[in-house]
């Protein structure tokens, strides 16, 4: 890698860690905002590719945060090649989103023996989409609807998806969290919750940490010891980990803050400030949480099949 594409790497991870940053230093959670959008009885969705494919990681918070932020009411985004394709043209003067694509390519190499020894070289660029509310001329069909449009139908989803996943959960007192030495849930019986979405957005956190389990993913965060963050990078990663799984169950959980909320910002906003990669690091587990609980689920073909 050449040094001005490892400067554009970090120039990529710093500004989107100093965005961050600044909306934390305001009391603001960024993946938390939808929650809060001027559009509460809508279902929650990720952000969505012109395809209707899912955006996944730091792509997640960066378009949510854009789309409160500027007023956006469409979940959709696109290049400005895409929109000219689809018939549609970015309006003059609007202002494009960054995000982000990150992969790897194998190179092979000369090791000192002489043998030829492949290696992945991870990689990051960054490119512009827009919101589709920024666009004309769209078809009707670029914006997709929900598939569940009965907030009752949710829940019940919701209900099914957690129990699918096999977690042992157990219910009383007045504490949420994950007993990792004994492998289980405690969560407050359900009525004490202002409504069901609220238990089960604390559950969808709980149940992140859940999959760090060995034997399921396995996330071992022991490096960060020395600076004592490693409490700080698994809240954050369970934080988001609850807001990914939150919009792809459709449920928009209204949480009272709670009182250990500051104590997190504070020290989200330390480990932010000393690692420009945290953000996407925390990003990147929560997906692997949230794919994880989706491929704990049964497979609609494999019924039919059965």
């Amino acid at each position: 890698m050449t040094r001005q594409q490892t400067s554009q790497r970090s120039d990529i991870h710093g500004r989107i860690t100093d965005t961050i940053i600044a909306a934390l230093e305001q009391g603001v959670r960024p993946w938390t905002q939808p929650w809060h959008s001027a559009y509460p009885s809508d279902p929650v969705s990720r952000p969505l590719r012109f395809n209707g494919a899912p955006y996944s990681g730091i792509n997640v918070i960066l378009l949510w945060s854009e789309a409160i932020t500027r007023g956006f009411a469409s979940s959709t985004w696109m290049t400005f090649r895409q929109a000219l394709e689809l018939g549609g043209a970015v309006r003059k003067g609007e202002s494009g989103t960054t995000v982000v694509f990150a992969s790897s390519i194998i190179r092979t190499e000369t090791a000192d023996g002489g043998d030829d020894v492949e290696r992945s070289i991870p990689f990051m660029k960054a490119y512009t989409v827009f919101n589709a509310d920024q666009i004309d001329g769209l078809d009707a069909r670029v914006q997709p609807t929900a598939s569940l449009s009965d907030p009752f139908d949710r829940i019940g989803e919701a209900g099914r998806f957690f129990a699918n996943t096999g977690a042992m959960i157990r219910h009383g007192g007045t504490s949420a969290y994950y007993a990792a030495a004994h492998d289980y849930i405690q969560m407050p019986h359900c009525d004490a919750f202002r409504d069901d979405v609220c238990y089960f957005a604390i559950l969808s956190h709980e149940l992140t940490h859940w999959t760090s389990a060995k034997g399921r993913l396995d996330r071992d965060l022991s490096r960060y010891g020395t600076d004592r963050s490693e409490r700080a990078r698994e809240e954050l990663i369970s934080e988001l980990g609850s807001a990914f799984l939150c919009a792809d169950l459709g449920i928009v959980p209204e949480l009272e803050p709670r009182p250990d909320h500051a104590s997190y910002i504070d020290s989200w906003l330390t480990v932010l400030s000393g690692d420009k990669r945290a953000i996407f690091q925390a990003a990147s587990q929560a997906q692997r949480a949230v794919d994880y609980l989706h491929h704990l689920q049964p497979r609609i073909a494999d019924e039919g099949a059965a």
